[in-house]
């Protein structure tokens, strides 16, 4: 570990999200990249020269083992994502793992379950609830200054032009589909949103090249309150949630990446407030957030059970999408 009060981050891979990582880390007040790796070397070096970062490796195990790397940040595709992030974990790193931890919960459960015999510290990558407009939510719907929530309503929606089955995107055995791509979003809001875990799914979803998509579904819940949600890559760009309450309502524009403003619109009996929580970078607070809990030897938060608690109800989702019928989720 870096003696500094700085963080040490390497990034797996020179994938286009880097685009908007990079600026992110600019911003940190903990956290400086230091490591680019591509199975390239060429490209590797390229990538790091051209965005100033000191050490290019020309292999993802000489990115995880290297010794001046604290954290890894990984955002390979889906199937990637756990035997890596052991490997990482293997040699002492914390880790940043893009969402969704895993394509299955089974998958999911087994990674965090492996990280946790090993103390190892592990943070799914949704940038969402590090934003401090996540807290502010979370404490009106807490406050019962609505009324309890009632049913919600969440979406992500995007146009993908063309449905490439080359985009690995589409690829069934990468863990591709809607709903683990976007869907993943307004399921995890709405399980965040609600405070309780789906018992039971419905879901219909559109199939090409082997995967969902588009999905429209709906989780029931043991007090029988429902909620709703709908994703897909054919459908024009769409990131909101909906929270219902007994005394009003919470819309929240761009839920999932919130501009700039950071808004979100109250509803109430004596007309409506629209709020805002301004001047957050999310993925700035996400990395400052597991930076600070490297610096201060603190487990990561969310906890990464959380996404396996995700992936049980999006397991089950896939399940009613395919069989034409509802499913019930996976308890513990």
């Amino acid at each position: 570990m870096s003696q500094a009060k700085t963080v040490r981050w390497g990034i797996l891979g020179v994938a286009k999200i880097n685009e908007r990582l990079l600026p992110a880390f600019a911003k940190s007040k903990h956290a400086k990249v230091v490591a680019l790796a591509s199975r390239d070397t060429a490209r590797a070096r390229q990538a790091a020269d051209a965005a100033g970062i000191p050490i290019a490796c020309g292999s993802y195990e000489d990115l995880v083992r290297h010794p001046e790397v604290d954290v890894v940040y990984n955002p390979l595709p889906n199937h990637l994502h756990a035997q890596w992030t052991k490997a990482a974990i293997e040699h002492g790193k914390t880790v940043l793992c893009e969402k969704p931890l895993c394509p299955t919960a089974r998958e999911a459960l087994e990674l965090v379950e492996w990280v946790k015999s090993r103390n190892g510290r592990l943070m799914d990558g949704f940038m969402w609830p590090h934003h401090p407009r996540t807290e502010r939510l979370r404490k009106l719907l807490d406050s019962n200054l609505l009324g309890p929530v009632q049913r919600v309503h969440g979406s992500f929606t995007f146009r993908m032009d063309p449905i490439d089955p080359d985009n690995i995107r589409l690829k069934p055995e990468m863990g591709g589909g809607s709903l683990l791509d976007v869907g993943c979003y307004p399921v995890y809001g709405i399980r965040w949103a609600m405070g309780a875990e789906p018992v039971r799914v419905f879901a219909h979803a559109t199939f090409l090249h082997g995967v969902d998509i588009d999905m429209t579904g709906q989780m029931e819940f043991e007090d029988g309150r429902v909620a709703s949600f709908d994703c897909g890559f054919n459908a024009p760009l769409r990131m909101g949630m909906e929270v219902v309450c007994a005394k009003g309502v919470v819309r929240i524009p761009k839920m999932w990446l919130p501009s700039p403003r950071g808004e979100f619109e109250v509803e109430h009996a004596d007309g409506t407030d629209l709020c805002t929580v301004e001047g957050y970078d999310q993925i700035t607070c996400m990395i400052d957030h597991l930076s600070e809990a490297v610096l201060h030897n603190r487990p990561a938060t969310p906890n990464p059970y959380e996404a396996v608690k995700s992936l049980r109800v999006m397991d089950a989702l896939a399940l009613s999408a395919r069989e034409g019928k509802p499913v019930t989720v996976a308890r513990d």
